[in-house]
């Protein structure tokens, strides 16, 4: 080998090197590190220079598209985290974030948002003060590929005795079994709690009979990531806590025109009713208060009853179901008819005495005041059919049976 020989052999061997090195400075999602260790426990670089043993993890790897909007962060192995920095792409808006107390990791304080692009960037140390890098560029899943569930009831609130837990979800789900299965309902008074699909965008979950007054309900969400249908995933990871209150079950009788409202088991009053007349006649069966409102419009153009009324300000309104059906104050009774509690003369609510203004002592706000979203109002003897079990928060109105075969499963 001549002298010119070794020495391009050498050029190219110096070359190589120089490759590597670079190669390891600018890896984007991990540690700027290169793998091999010295027998110090240090890493080298290949040319006998420690670097940090330090080791970052960025969850969301970089360039993906769908990263999750929940479990982003970054963690460190063999290190404190010295400083991390999330921005939105292209504008440089600042992601808060949170470290934990021992310096291994940080996380977003809140939810991404989906279909957003963001950069992280993170610095480490290891224990001999050297430094680590990482950084990453990311797409969050979008809209159109992901799924989000509407739920009731919130965290936090105290519910009747009849509230189900209910969802309506953005998108069709074709696989209810994986959604349904990443969705667990447990209660402190231990009653099985099923799930049960109206199509394929809404399930609820109940137990066999009310939930017991008092108990603890825990809903845990696990859909980050769970393909509901082709190529559409979940985006929800979250725990949700609410309490059963007292029970209350209030029963309208359309023979008497009364209505009795029963509270842990006692009588706590019987008051005079109106429900629908002939020609409007109201639903059958258990229905459940899904909303209140003190005052709320009611028009009849919205239940398609043409322009038979107009009402801006109906008094202490309380939904029963999705079609329009109300228990609410009335103080535009006409006079001339016979007093509460004779006739049916709404258009299919019920109705309670009442003044305009939503103020005085009345049977509407005595009954408005006294009811939580959740209370179980039962209308029998109506010449109208039973509601629908999905017409509202209604599902009360199906067997067990019936309720358990249309899960998921």
């Amino acid at each position: 080998m001549t002298t010119a020989d070794k020495t391009v052999r050498r050029a190219v061997g110096a070359c190589a090197v120089l490759v590597v090195g670079a190669l390891t400075l600018t890896a984007c999602g991990g540690s700027a590190n290169a793998e091999g260790g010295d027998a110090k426990g240090g890493k080298s670089d290949g040319s006998g220079v420690k670097t940090s043993t330090a080791k970052i993890v960025i969850s969301a790897k970089d360039g993906s598209t769908g990263a999750s909007i929940n479990q982003t962060g970054v963690k460190v192995s063999d290190g404190r985290l010295a400083e991390v920095k999330m921005t939105v792409s292209g504008s440089g808006q600042a992601v808060e974030g949170a470290l934990s107390a021992d310096g291994s990791s940080w996380k977003p304080k809140e939810q991404l948002e989906r279909g957003t692009k963001y950069q992280i960037s993170a610095t480490a140390k290891d224990a001999d003060g050297k430094t680590a890098a990482a950084n990453a560029i990311f797409t969050t899943v979008s809209s159109s590929n992901s799924f989000i569930g509407t739920y009731t009831p919130d965290n936090g609130t105290t519910v009747g005795v009849g509230m189900p837990v209910s969802f309506t979800f953005d998108k069709t789900i074709a696989d209810k079994k994986a959604v349904q299965s990443h969705i667990t309902v447990t209660s402190s008074s231990g009653q099985q709690v099923v799930g049960h699909w109206f199509g394929a965008q809404r399930l609820d979950f109940r137990p066999q009979e009310y939930w017991k007054a008092g108990s603890k309900v825990t809903m845990k969400i696990d859909l980050d990531g769970v393909e509901g249908a082709n190529g559409v995933y979940g985006v929800q990871r979250k725990t949700v806590d609410f309490t059963i209150g007292r029970s209350q079950v209030s029963t309208v009788d359309a023979n008497t025109q009364t209505m009795t409202v029963v509270r842990d088991g006692q009588t706590l009053k019987t008051t005079p009713i109106s429900t629908g007349d002939p020609e409007h006649t109201t639903y059958n069966g258990q229905m459940v208060i899904s909303e209140k409102f003190t005052q709320t419009r009611m028009n009849s153009r919205t239940v398609n009853l043409g322009a038979e009324y107009d009402i801006p300000d109906v008094p202490h309104a309380m939904r029963l179901t999705t079609s329009g059906t109300f228990l609410h104050g009335n103080y535009w009774y006409n006079k001339g008819n016979p007093p509460f509690g004779r006739t049916g003369t709404s258009h299919g609510c019920v109705g309670l005495a009442d003044v305009q203004g939503a103020q005085g002592d009345t049977p509407a706000k005595w009954f408005y005041d006294n009811s939580l979203i959740g209370d179980v109002v039962i209308v029998k003897n109506s010449p109208d059919k039973t509601v629908a079990p999905d017409n509202g928060l209604n599902g009360w109105n199906m067997s067990w049976a019936e309720w358990t075969a249309g899960g998921g499963a």
